[in-house]
Formats: structure tokens, C-alpha cells, sequence
């Protein structure tokens, strides 16, 4: 059996995934609104790709680390060792891991505002439990020596500024769409 990763399976795993979200947005949308379900769909389905990104194997990708250079311990080093260039993103890899997060923390605003009051309480909850995430991706590049990854307390850095931009432009998505307009009709 040949082994899961590189770029083919996550594009396949984004793509599948991808599928499955948009039937669960369609099956929603008549409960809470199309804006609504678009963006909790989406923003589970961001949440899958950044699994996808983050814990595949980088089979024939350079930035792949041996399995037997592999550290025993997560890198403190600010900055770390990201390359300056990446293949698919223009500028660095810790551009990637910031952008990486950014359609989550949108999602996630423009998913809560149909709630106002319930927004107060769920934004900063699914900040936080995106920061948490991020920690247990690099808990687990750390772990798992055979997917290739390395443990950077940068990535975590670059992740949760990643999703409070995108909070940031949630909330401008959710001035543009009004999700709290969308309310399920009579019928």
C-alpha cells in the first residue's frame, strides 16, 4: 500500500471533505440561513484542511525531515527554522501558517453573528479552542516522528494571529452579509 500524504492527498482529503461540508451547509441552510450555514460548514471544513495541511506526510516536498533527524523536543527559537520560501505561497512559511488560520477565525465570527448575544461567548471560546488546536497539531508534528513535521512555537504564534485576523474579518463579513437577517421562513 502506498503511503497517504504529499500534496495529492491533500488536495483529495480537502476535496472529499470539501463535498461532505457543502451537503451539510445545504442541510442547515433551511434552519438557520444560507450565510449561517455556509460559514459553519465552512468553517469545519477549514478546520479538516488545516489537519490535512499541517499532519500529512510531506512525501516529495523538500521541507520533509527525516524520521530519524526528528527533535525530541519543540523549537523555542522565535523565528525558527522556516524556510524563506514555500512552492505554493509567495513569501515564507510562516506567512502560510499565519494565512493557514485566517479563513477559520472568519468563518467562525461570520458563523456566531446570526447570534448576537451568543457571539460574546462563542468568538472568544473558538479563538481560544483554535489556539488550542494549533498547540495539538505541534504536539503532534512533535510526537509523530513519521509524518515529517517539526514542532515550532513560532507555527503556534503564526496560527493564532492567522485566525484573529481572520476574526477581524469576520467581522467585517458579518456587517456586509448580516447573518441575523437570514431567518428561517414560515412554510
Amino acid at each position: 500500500m502506498d503511503q497517504v500524504g504529499g500534496i495529492e492527498s491533500m488536495v483529495l482529503g480537502a476535496f472529499v471533505s470539501g463535498c461532505f461540508f457543502g451537503l451539510v451547509a445545504l442541510a442547515l441552510a433551511r434552519a438557520v440561513g444560507w450565510v449561517t450555514a455556509a460559514a459553519v460548514a465552512g468553517f469545519a471544513w477549514s478546520v479538516v484542511v488545516i489537519a490535512l495541511v499541517t499532519l500529512l506526510p510531506l512525501t516529495a516536498i523538500d521541507l520533509q525531515m527525516p524520521a530519524d533527524a526528528s527533535p525530541d523536543q519543540c523549537s523555542t527559537d522565535y523565528g525558527g527554522p522556516a524556510p524563506e520560501g514555500f512552492w505554493i505561497f509567495s513569501g515564507t512559511q510562516r506567512t502560510l501558517n499565519t494565512a493557514l488560520f485566517v479563513p477559520a477565525g472568519a468563518l467562525l465570527v461570520l458563523g456566531a453573528a446570526r447570534w448576537r448575544v451568543a457571539a460574546w461567548v462563542v468568538v472568544p471560546a473558538g479563538l481560544a479552542a483554535l489556539a488550542a488546536y494549533s498547540v495539538g497539531i505541534e504536539v503532534a508534528q512533535l510526537e509523530v516522528a513519521s509524518i515529517g513535521r517539526a514542532c515550532d512555537v513560532t507555527d503556534v504564534v503564526d496560527n493564532v494571529t492567522g485566525a484573529i485576523i481572520g476574526a477581524a474579518l469576520g467581522l467585517f463579513l458579518a456587517l456586509v452579509f448580516r447573518p441575523w437577517r437570514h431567518r428561517r421562513r414560515p412554510g
